[in-house]
């Protein structure tokens, strides 16, 4: 399985940015993918994530994105989108988008370990 992630770039804050996530290799395979991100001298961080199974619409949140993201899926195009509303400059960093087989538990979402499969990272830089 492979992922890669596109959309980042730089932009102001209060400006909106859409990242995608392209999945190919096996795909029909993965039930769970969201995305990650870390900043420069800071810890990874969970941001978003849902089910892609066409009868599982759940999603999940970091609280620091609630209100402002939201992870949406094309299950005909096997891509999964972070629309990102609001920037402010906290969010800049790498976002990586992260995949899986199996949905995990409630509690195990937000988990890094929990993603067999990750893409290459695109940079969200957010400027005041």
């Amino acid at each position: 399985v492979q992922l890669q992630a596109s959309g980042g770039g730089l932009v102001q804050a209060g400006d909106s940015l859409r990242l995608s996530c392209a999945t190919s290799g096996g795909t029909g395979s993965l039930s769970f993918m969201g995305w990650f991100r870390q900043a420069p001298g800071k810890e990874r961080e969970f941001v978003a994530a849902r089910s892609v199974t066409w009868n599982d619409g759940s999603t999940y949140y970091g609280d620091s994105v609630k209100g402002r993201f939201t992870i949406s899926r094309d299950v005909t195009k096997n891509t999964v989108y972070l629309q990102m509303n609001s920037l402010k400059t906290g969010d800049t960093a790498v976002y990586y988008c992260v995949a899986r087989r199996i949905r995990p538990a409630r509690s195990a979402v937000s988990d890094a370990s929990m993603y067999a499969y990750w893409g290459q990272g695109t940079l969200v830089t957010v400027s005041s």
